[in-house]
């Protein structure tokens, strides 16, 4: 063994305690770190060619890099949908490297059976029912693509085509309906083999919504004149927080034919409190469901979770055929269900959540974060400078200034409060006039920290 590498291993308890000591100043010092970085990174050094320890990449590190990382897992960081991670996950994320589990298999560990459980509490925690089968992938991306990926091999199963051996060519041309897609469904679409073209935007209801218009998407079916088709209905609008009538689009299938996904990447977990949980109402019909978890859950990046109905057609998709893996039989290890062969225990961290805090620990944070939004967006709508753009439905304001909101304005608005070191939004486009939005997830923010945001915002946009 080479000595170093013999050293740190003679050392480890030592080392990890060390890599606690900063772990724990960084969380310590969270609410007050800058929540984004500004100035150039370090030069890029060269390859070391005589490693210098675990002690010393300890320190090099955090003098090198840790002051350029941002307060992204902190309470003001409300750009994107973005959790931090609550103490238990991060304890279950640690462990997770420590046991360094290779899900790819059952391979003699109860990993597997551990990720299992955890897949059924988060089914129970959104409402579904136990047709619906699920696994951990990387994020809301991968679990569109798995969905979309089911729900492209159900085309071809009600076209007599077995698109897992012909290839999505000999599906012809593919029909995606959609109000207010995420990105992440054209992305999917791509790498399918769909092509983005082939999404097909269905009009919204009036009045400044995100939703679909259930009439017009029933229009849009008749128009295939029975051929299949994918209908991927919205559980939370990114800029807004609007939700498809899911129910009413679930009846539809009584008359048409299609595979519906739901992406419920952070709106699903309206379902966590008895006041929201109407707005996801239906999300049991779906065939397929997408969940982010390292948003509303908490849980560090990465993990969300993917749920469908039909997991025969998962594992036509995903098995990986092979004499020292097998094929699947039975309950399917994991490896024939997601692209990934190699995968780590994303689950073990929400499993120590779930566990430590509960469905009450977890509606809570839920239900404080749509307090907070809410009370963001009163104090907004209050200030001359700034208008909000859509009403706040749920965990988001989306706002622009109130005068010549142009692109280049509205993108130094931006600018100066990320300049602050006191929060972040990030921007977006609503009814064609550019603006911010400010996404509540994080487990950590307070009213205080709601306060401080709007302090910022006034100052930025007097």
């Amino acid at each position: 063994m080479h000595p170093t590498l013999a050293g740190d291993l003679s050392r480890l308890p030592e080392l990890l305690q060390s890599a606690r000591d900063v772990a724990a100043g960084a969380a310590a010092g969270l609410a007050e770190r800058p929540v984004a970085v500004s100035g150039p990174a370090p030069a890029s050094e060269p390859l070391p060619e005589d490693g210098a320890g675990a002690d010393a990449a300890l320190a090099r590190f955090a003098e090198r890099w840790a002051p350029g990382f941002s307060g992204s897992a902190g309470p003001r960081y409300l750009g994107f949908v973005t959790g931090g991670a609550t103490p238990a996950s991060v304890a279950g994320d640690w462990l997770t490297s420590a046991f360094d589990q290779n899900l790819s298999g059952a391979g003699g560990s109860w990993a597997q059976e551990l990720e299992r459980e955890t897949v059924a509490w988060l089914r129970e925690l959104f409402g579904l029912d136990e047709t619906h089968s699920g696994a951990f992938v990387t994020g809301a991306t991968a679990s569109n693509t798995v969905g979309l990926a089911i729900g492209r091999e159900w085309l071809g199963e009600r076209l007599g085509v077995d698109v897992s051996r012909e290839g999505a060519a000999a599906l012809g041309p593919v029909e995606v309906l959609s109000g207010s897609p995420h990105s992440s469904v054209t992305k999917a679409m791509s790498v399918l083999g769909i092509g983005r073209d082939r999404l097909r935007k269905v009009p919204l209801l009036p009045g400044n919504r995100e939703a679909v218009d259930v009439a017009a998407l029933e229009s849009a079916l008749a128009e295939l004149h029975g051929r299949p088709a994918i209908v991927v209905a919205n559980a939370g609008t990114v800029n807004t927080v609007d939700f498809d009538d899911l129910r009413a689009i679930a009846a539809l299938k009584q008359r048409y034919d299609f595979w519906l996904h739901v992406d419920a990447a952070f709106g699903g977990f309206a379902a966590l409190s008895p006041e929201y949980a109407a707005l996801v109402d239906g999300l049991d019909a779906a065939d397929s469901v997408c969940v982010d978890l390292h948003k509303w859950l908490n849980v560090p990046y990465d993990a969300a979770v993917q749920f469908t109905r039909r997991r025969d057609l998962q594992v036509r998709v995903f098995h990986n055929a092979s004499p020292y893996l097998g094929l699947p039989t039975g309950e399917p290890d994991f490896l024939h269900l997601t692209p990934e062969n190699s995968r780590r225990l994303r689950a073990l961290p929400a499993w120590f959540s779930l566990v430590a805090y509960g469905r009450a620990g977890h509606r809570e944070i839920v239900e404080r974060n749509v307090a907070l939004a809410r009370r963001l967006g009163a104090g907004i709508d209050a200030l001359p400078g700034l208008r909000l753009l859509a009403p706040v439905r749920l965990n988001v304001v989306c706002f622009t200034l109130a005068e010549d909101p142009t692109q280049e304005r509205v993108d130094a608005l931006a600018r100066a409060v990320a300049a602050s070191g006191e929060a972040y939004v990030t921007p977006t486009v609503y009814g064609g006039v550019p603006g911010l939005r400010a996404a509540f997830s994080n487990w950590r923010t307070t009213e205080a920290d709601t306060e401080r945001v709007l302090q910022v915002l006034a100052a930025a946009s007097d």
